[in-house]
Formats: C-alpha cells, structure tokens, sequence
C-alpha cells in the first residue's frame, strides 16, 4: 500500500519539525508549509490525503486556508486537523464550523496527533468505499469499483450488458428511462441494437436476481425503471 502523504503547514519551525519527525516515523510522507500561500501551492501540485495546520499563520490564516480548500473539488473529503495554541471554545467552534475535521490545542502530545491522523485516514477509507457501493433494498449490493454485484452477500454472475443495465438503473432510482436511453448510456450514441436486446438482458437479469428482480420494474410503453421500496 502507498504511503499516505501528510500537509503539515506550521510556521513554528521546531514544532514543524516535531509533526514531522513523529509523522515520518509512523512511515508516512510529509510536506511542510510555512505559510498559507505555500500550504495552497502544495495542496495543488501534490496528491494529499490529509492536512494539519495551525490556524495563525502568515498572510492566510488557517480558518481562510480551510474555508479555501474545501471549496476546491479534491479538497471536500480531505481531512483537515486544526493544531492550535487557541484553545477556548469559540475558537475550536469557528475551525470546526470552517471545515476542519478534528482540532487540537497546543501543547500536545505527539502520540495523540499521530493516533488521531490515522483516525482520521480510516474515516476517509470508510467514506470513499461507501461511495463506492450501492446498498440496495433486498440485500442488493453494487461494487461499482470492482464491476461486482451480489446479492444476500453471495456474487452475481452477471454479464457486463447485465452490470451496466443494473448499475445505471439503480443510479437513478424510481426514475423511468425508455429502451433507447439505456442503450445509449450503457453502450454509448449510435450503437446499432435493438430494443428487443434490452429487453432479453432485462429478462435474463431479473432471472439471475431471483425474488431482486421484482426491482427492475416494467413501465409499459416507456421502458424501465428500478424501484428504492418495494411493496
């Protein structure tokens, strides 16, 4: 597994030094920035996974960095770790309500941040692989990383015509979508099939998902759609 790389951006050298020295030790890959401008600078040339930064920094200060960077489309699920000598309770409430994730005063235990970075980097695993899967009524699930769908936790042997029809349709629950839109999502504009060919991968897939199948509802004229309940 890759290292995971860590922004620290702390304009106190020897407290730099000492996130960093723990952090690296822990075997992870550090960035220093000194200030907010350099912290913006790092955060978009590099792939970060998680930052810690102080709030009282020069030029930006750490609550306009965090407002900043969550705006940025890599920066909504990064975590972000105040570590501040601000310790009063309209402090740690402004960086939290900025978009920090987790807020630690000064002085501070080494041991205490590192445990709380790798806190952090397994909420931000759980989210992005929750993201990943569909959790679908019928004990239903969609793996859209792996291409897999499975049903009461056992795999579906499903062709890929089959996956791409589910996955779409489960994308866009209680929506109905007619046989030409999905073949032109599934296969792309202009693909040369014909209606009856959704209809047979429809069929064979309600076959595979058993009593799941009832999911993929038949709207008669139009095309299909898949149901969220099921009543």
């Amino acid at each position: 597994m890759s290292k995971k790389t860590i922004l620290v951006v702390e304009d106190e050298e020897d407290i730099q030094q000492l996130v960093a020295f723990h952090l690296i030790k822990e075997g992870f890959f550090v960035l220093c920035a000194d200030h907010g401008n350099e912290c913006l600078e790092k955060f978009q040339a590099e792939q970060v996974d998680l930052i810690i930064m102080d709030l009282m920094l020069p030029g930006k200060d750490g609550l306009e960095l965090c407002k900043i960077i969550r705006d940025h489309p890599r920066g909504k699920n990064v975590p972000i770790i105040m570590l501040t000598a601000k310790s009063e309770e309209n402090d740690i409430i402004e960086g939290l309500e900025a978009g920090a994730d987790d807020y630690i005063t000064k002085p501070f235990s080494p041991k205490v941040l590192v445990a709380r970075v790798k806190a952090q980097l397994r909420r931000a695993k759980k989210a992005a692989s929750d993201k990943s899967r569909l959790l679908l009524p019928m004990k239903l699930q969609i793996d859209l990383d792996l291409h897999q769908a499975s049903l009461d936790g056992k795999k579906l042997e499903l062709t890929v015509s089959e996956f791409n029809i589910l996955k779409f349709l489960a994308q866009h629950p209680d929506r109905v979508f007619s046989r030409q839109q999905i073949i032109d999502e599934i296969r792309g504009d202009g693909y040369e099939v014909t209606a009856r060919a959704v209809d047979v991968q429809v069929h064979g897939l309600r076959k595979k998902l058993g009593k799941a199948g009832q999911l993929i509802e038949t709207v008669r004229g139009v095309g299909y759609c898949f149901r969220a309940k099921v009543s």
